[in-house]
C-alpha cells in the first residue's frame, strides 16, 4: 500500500523557496533536494499556485512565497496538496455480506472524522515559519 508524500513534498518546496530567496531555483533543482521527478515538483507548485501560496513564472526560475513563512499555515499546504482527501480511509472492499464487513467501516468513519478534525485543529496552528525553526535546530544540532 503506498501512502502520499505530497504534503511533505509541498513543505519541502516551500522551505527550499523560503530558504532560497534570491537563487535560481529551477523544478530540477528542487526535485534534486526532494528526490522526486521534476514533473512532480511543477506539479505541486502549480497545486501551491492555485491556493495562493506560491508565485511562479514559466521559464523564469525565481518561485517565490505568496506571504511570509509565520502566515502560512500547515493546514493551507495541507488543502494545497492533498485537496479535501482524509488523512485516513476506510477500507470500501470488505464484504457486503459480512456484518462485520460493513459495520465496522460505518463505526469506524466517526471516529475517522473526530481524528481528521482534530488534526487539522493542530495543522491550523502550525506555520511554515515554525517548521523552518524547527529545521534551524536540526541542523544546529547537526553541527555540534
Amino acid at each position: 500500500m503506498k501512502y502520499s508524500t505530497k504534503l511533505s513534498d509541498a513543505v519541502h518546496i516551500l522551505a527550499f523557496i523560503a530558504l532560497h530567496p534570491n537563487d535560481n531555483l529551477t523544478s530540477d533543482k528542487i526535485a534534486e533536494s526532494i528526490r522526486t521527478n521534476p514533473v512532480c515538483v511543477r506539479q505541486l507548485m502549480s497545486a501551491l499556485r492555485k491556493c495562493g501560496l506560491l508565485i511562479s513564472v514559466t521559464g523564469h526560475p525565481r518561485p517565490a512565497l505568496t506571504r511570509e513563512p509565520s502566515d502560512i499555515t500547515l493546514l493551507d499546504v495541507y488543502h494545497a496538496a492533498e485537496g479535501g482527501k482524509p488523512l485516513l480511509h476506510l477500507d470500501t472492499h470488505t464484504n457486503p455480506e459480512c456484518g462485520v464487513g460493513v459495520n465496522i467501516q460505518l463505526a469506524l468513519q466517526d471516529f475517522y472524522q473526530d481524528i481528521q478534525q482534530a488534526a487539522e485543529n493542530r495543522m491550523r496552528e502550525i506555520t511554515l515559519q515554525d517548521i523552518l525553526d524547527r529545521y534551524y535546530i536540526k541542523l544546529e544540532g547537526m553541527h555540534q
